[in-house]
């Protein structure tokens, strides 16, 4: 049924499980970080207000009592803010019961964007800003051809919450090896602090065969985590936090263990529930993890 609406692969926040997904772009962007292959074959373009409306209107009947909504592909935020309020004023008024708009940003995305062009875009409907941080660590962020360094992260991050969105930030364990753990853990933990983002999440670096960092590890280059650095590259990170209210998650399918609380109410309880995984040497297995 929807073979001719949905171009490609569709990937999501795994909070967005029970939402409407809508592809406002058709591939990423960027699209050239080493660890994703997740639009790498598209060619990107942004659809127009047109496109979108012939999708709703196929597939409407089957869901118009929608109350979420996502907006795909990669960094969907790049799309013209004249051309992203008209998309966001018309699904509010096509589904009635709509109360969530939502999208992914980059930060060379909302570079490009005032804040006050984020906050017609919060007036136009929508809530929440996925950013994918990735990591904190400039050496990190160079290695991996992020395209974006801690100082703008830390800038954009900042100009989201200015607009009065929501903001998720979004980093990966694991994405700088051995040789770059300690790094990254700090570093993601300073920048993550400097943005005091609504919601943290922690996914696992899982390699994809034919990605470019599948080639970096064959090389020698990075050195993969075992379950237990990893646990211990979440625990530095989360010891050096400083936020005012974050929810804070690592329970993404890629987590090697589920670890979730509120920062920085429980601090003293997420490096509980780490120790304790640390010490039962428990993890889900490979074959269970997921993107």
């Amino acid at each position: 049924m929807y073979d001719d609406i949905y171009e490609g692969s569709i990937w999501r926040p795994p909070s967005e499980a029970y939402s409407l997904i809508l592809q406002a772009t058709v591939g990423c962007s960027w699209n050239k970080c080493s660890f994703c292959i997740a639009y790498k074959g598209k060619t990107f373009r942004i659809k127009t207000l047109d496109d979108i409306k012939r999708d709703v209107e196929k597939i409407y009947p089957h869901c118009k009592d929608t109350k979420r909504i996502f907006l795909a592909d990669g960094n969907a935020l790049c799309v013209p803010t004249d051309e992203l309020e008209a998309v966001i004023k018309f699904l509010y008024s096509k589904f009635e019961k709509l109360e969530r708009i939502s999208i992914y940003g980059g930060p060379l995305d909302i570079k490009d964007k005032s804040v006050d062009e984020l906050m017609r875009l919060k007036e136009a409907g929508l809530e929440l800003v996925y950013f994918g941080l990735e990591s904190g660590s400039d050496d990190v962020l160079k290695m991996v051809k992020k395209g974006a360094l801690s100082e703008l992260m830390i800038e954009t991050g900042k100009k989201v919450k200015a607009s009065g969105l929501k903001l998720s930030a979004i980093y990966i364990l694991g994405l700088g090896g051995i040789e770059l753990t300690d790094s990254h853990a700090i570093e993601t933990a300073r920048v993550i602090s400097a943005m005091d983002p609504d919601y943290a999440a922690a996914l696992t670096l899982m390699i994809v065969p034919g990605s470019d960092i599948a080639a970096d590890i064959g090389s020698g280059r990075i050195t993969l985590l075992n379950p237990d650095q990893t646990l211990q590259e979440l625990r530095k990170m989360v010891e050096q936090l400083e936020v005012t209210n974050t929810i804070f998650r690592a329970n993404h399918a890629s987590n090697y263990a589920p670890i979730r609380g509120t920062l920085p109410r429980d601090k003293e309880r997420i490096l509980a529930q780490i120790d304790d995984a640390l010490k039962k040497g428990v993890y889900k297995p490979e074959l269970m993890r997921g993107l």
